[in-house]
């Protein structure tokens, strides 16, 4: 009870100890119905057991080695809510309005276009880049460590002539991080030089980098 201390008799105390392994909620039930102590809670019980250091040996844990009850046993739940499950496939509600069909075609923010080439997950892998579709239908698959730059800036231009195969570490020296200007931002009479010279800067670095090692 609240506010004041409940006693114990000896004999309650030793008939508790002798029996601490058992489950609280039982041992509650086994201890009011013997003596008679309506008065205890199930919870004045446990902080007995516990200020006593009675404790059950469980910690909640599965030991080394056991089998959880439930192995082998797939979609344990309710007989009959079966009826009411997504099948495989299924899309109801919002699902059915948003979705995109197969060949679907998307601009991005930034002015790419996508095209949805499966129904997959992760949701990410379901679309892909048309001008990177397109150019590896002409070229073969894009080299590791490469990546496509567009030409003319129009990068709704998907043709595959509109995109160069260049290596990534030379993306920042088109994006003006050590020049200027910026190859996006140029004319078009002047982006042949802007991208030859950061091609020319790479290379020199690349080449540094073979006579340190």
């Amino acid at each position: 009870m609240r506010g004041r201390s409940i006693p114990y008799s000896e004999r309650e105390l030793e008939w508790l100890k002798a029996r601490s392994e058992m489950p609280r909620r039982a041992l509650h039930t086994d201890f009011c119905d013997k003596f008679d102590r309506l008065d205890v809670s199930l919870d004045n019980l446990k902080s007995l057991m516990k200020r006593m250091g009675w404790f059950t040996g469980r910690n909640g844990c599965f030991e080394k080695g056991s089998v959880p009850p439930n192995k082998g046993k797939k979609g344990i739940c309710a007989p009959g809510s079966e009826k009411g499950w997504f099948k495989k496939g299924e899309r109801r509600g919002v699902a059915v309005q948003l979705y995109k069909p197969i060949g679907t075609e998307r601009t991005t923010r930034d002015g790419y276009v996508e095209r949805k080439i499966n129904d997959d997950l992760p949701l990410q892998a379901r679309w892909r880049a048309v001008h990177l579709i397109r150019w590896e239908d002409t070229n073969g698959p894009l080299p590791e460590g490469h990546c496509l730059k567009c030409i003319d800036g129009d990068k709704a231009n998907t043709d595959p002539q509109n995109w160069l195969a260049i290596p990534r570490a030379l993306l920042p020296r088109l994006n003006g991080r050590w020049a200027s200007l910026k190859y996006d931002n140029a004319e078009p009479e002047l982006k042949p030089y802007i991208l030859a010279a950061a091609k020319l800067q790479h290379a020199a670095r690349e080449a540094r980098k073979e006579m340190d090692r």
